[in-house]
């Protein structure tokens, strides 16, 4: 079990702090009661939150403790932060504890200076301003969140989620996110590197792609060209391609890519599988294209993501994380 700190601060967006306490407190794993211990701790007992004030159980003295602290953005942004929080988020990040923040929650990060020399990003409304006030941070207001490994941050509002999501992932492997994404009826797994605002004309009723997507999701081994995929979808690529802008915000075989690419790590976490068998089994035609493919989107190779991910790692160990 991994303990998980979310800091309340005066003024921060309901919706940032109960993100990471849904998606994260339902998190289901084999053989453990609970994947994840959250505690909220607050700047004070009683915490403002807009319309309504919030009491929490918890304070500061438990960012030590915690293996993943989460900071939910501020409606106002540019309000000083008291020297105690940041104090408190100093310490933790020097003992070794995972630090995320949800949309302007880069600021408060930015404040106690975990973001120098780090990219980031955060809403793109505020994007102008962090990169203003804390030049030393390359802020990149074009993607739904950013991994430096110990220091995360997203975007505003659906990006938290995504977050989340990504920390199960980094947590426990991709099928308990995957089953996490489910529960809080989210979609397919966004990259993170996907545009934070796409502008589009809404979709018209019934031109969901959901279908057509669950129907990729069951082809993956097979080889698909634009053409197969739109005449599956009933339509031309032109208004497949369309569709999957206004929809997914990427095309239909960029889509695809990534999506076998999220099968392979699946199959790398869970089976014992050759690196072969797996590239066939997610449907690219050679190793040397897998291996181009996956270090491309994941940032390593298949070897050295399946030693670090793969299930050797809690067979070797004995027991899960906790």
């Amino acid at each position: 079990m991994y303990k998980i700190a979310i800091v309340a601060l005066h003024g921060l967006i309901p919706f940032d702090l109960s993100t990471p306490c849904e998606v994260l407190g339902r998190v289901r794993v084999p053989g453990l009661h609970a994947a994840y211990q959250i505690h909220v701790c607050g700047e004070a007992q009683y915490v403002k939150a807009g319309a309504f004030d919030i009491r929490v159980q918890w304070d500061l003295s438990h960012l030590a403790e915690a293996h993943t602290i989460i900071v939910p953005g501020l409606a106002d942004p540019m309000l000083p932060i008291a020297e105690e929080v940041l104090d408190a988020l100093r310490a933790a990040a020097q003992h070794g504890s995972r630090i995320a923040s949800i949309c302007s929650g880069a600021f408060v990060l930015a404040a106690a200076g975990l973001l120098d020399g780090l990219r980031a990003t955060t809403h793109w409304l505020a994007a102008p301003e962090l990169a203003r006030r804390y030049p030393r941070i390359q802020v990149d207001p074009n993607v739904l969140f950013v991994d430096n490994g110990q220091i995360l941050t997203s975007a505003g509002a659906a990006a938290g989620l995504d977050l989340c999501l990504h920390l199960v992932r980094r947590d426990y492997g991709s099928a308990v996110a995957a089953d996490a994404a489910r529960l809080s009826v989210m979609p397919l797994q966004r990259e993170g590197g996907q545009a934070q605002f796409i502008k589009h004309e809404p979709p018209s009723t019934g031109a969901t792609l959901e279908p057509l997507l669950r129907w990729l999701e069951q082809h993956l081994h097979c080889t698909l060209a634009l053409e197969d995929i739109g005449q599956q979808a009933k339509m031309s690529t032109r208004t497949l391609n369309r569709r999957f802008r206004e929809q997914t915000g990427t095309t239909p075989l960029q889509w695809l890519l990534a999506s076998r690419v999220r099968r392979a790590q699946q199959l790398l976490e869970t089976t014992t599988l050759s690196i072969e068998h797996v590239a066939t089994a997610v449907g690219f035609e050679s190793v040397t294209t897998f291996r181009d493919h996956f270090n491309r989107l994941v940032g390593t190779n298949p070897q050295s993501y399946r030693r670090t991910f793969g299930h050797q790692r809690y067979l070797t160990s004995g027991s899960m994380p906790c």
